[in-house]
């Protein structure tokens, strides 16, 4: 990376968020991400500082956004169907990096603890990795991240929760990385029974570490809902009914989600 290292935190996140070329994006993540807890571990914390975030997260030209409905639904037991279902979880990882920047740059008028961005760069960073995980499996198939469509609705829940910070825990890491708790076991079965290895290997990772994203958004609602006075079941509810159409679908992975420190009277009553 040429380019000077930005001289807060914030612009650090919004320069990621600026960043459209999905090489350039994790480069800078990654390596801010280093330079932030490097920093963080020599007792000498890089600035948290303030920059305007964008409303959107610059895009590359490629893949095509189109409204959920209109995504192709594929057979994920033929080869182009798990080619489709990997595009997906690029998809996700990809805009999972600009959903854990944004949450950084966005609300620094919230004073929040170091932990708090600690949390979130250590996110950011995971996604990048992830994503580059998933997209070396595309390009083993002749394919890459941004040949397929993609589904354009991933920032609406960013969009709808730009001013409260509690609803964005509740809705992007609690609400929609809990629901990848769920659905990544069947997606791994998929890859085991098709014996694709590196897919496999990459998913496991995935669904091994989402449980600490969905761990930090739990803990730090909780500790707003504290600083408040606030009971964070009725919050939870409150912020979802808010901000979340329709209701959560079971089958939940109540193991994980209490893992990630999610008990079942949160999302049960919202299903």
């Amino acid at each position: 990376m040429h380019a000077p290292m930005p001289d807060c935190l914030a612009a650090c996140a919004v320069d990621v968020l600026n960043t459209a070329d999905p090489a350039q994006k994790t480069a800078r993540s990654r390596a801010y991400a280093r330079a932030w807890l490097d920093a963080r571990a020599s007792g000498t914390p890089m600035p948290i500082g303030q920059a305007a975030a964008p409303d959107h997260p610059a895009r590359p030209a490629d893949p095509e956004l189109l409204s959920p409905t209109q995504v192709p639904r594929r057979n994920p037991g033929s080869p182009r169907g798990r080619i489709a279902l990997l595009h997906a979880v690029a998809h996700i990882e990809f805009n999972a990096i600009d959903l854990h920047w944004d949450i950084i740059a966005r609300f620094t008028d919230t004073p929040m603890p170091l932990g708090f961005y600690d949390d979130w760069v250590r996110a950011a960073d995971d996604e990048s990795r992830h994503f580059h995980l998933v997209n070396d499996c595309l390009i083993a198939q002749d394919s890459g991240y941004g040949m397929l469509p993609a589904h354009a609705g991933m920032w609406r829940s960013a969009e709808n929760t730009a001013h409260d910070l509690m609803g964005r825990l509740a809705i992007v890491p609690m609400v929609l990385e809990a629901r990848g708790l769920d659905v990544t076991p069947a997606m791994i079965e998929i890859f085991r029974k098709a014996g694709q290895a590196d897919a496999l290997a990459a998913l496991e990772t995935i669904y091994a570490e989402e449980v600490a994203h969905v761990a930090y958004g739990s803990k730090w609602f909780h500790f707003l809902c504290g600083r408040y006075d606030l009971d964070p079941k009725e919050a939870f509810h409150d912020k979802v009914r808010q901000y979340f159409r329709g209701s959560l679908k079971p089958p939940f992975n109540d193991e994980k989600r209490a893992e990630a420190g999610l008990p079942p009277d949160f999302y049960w009553p919202l299903a």
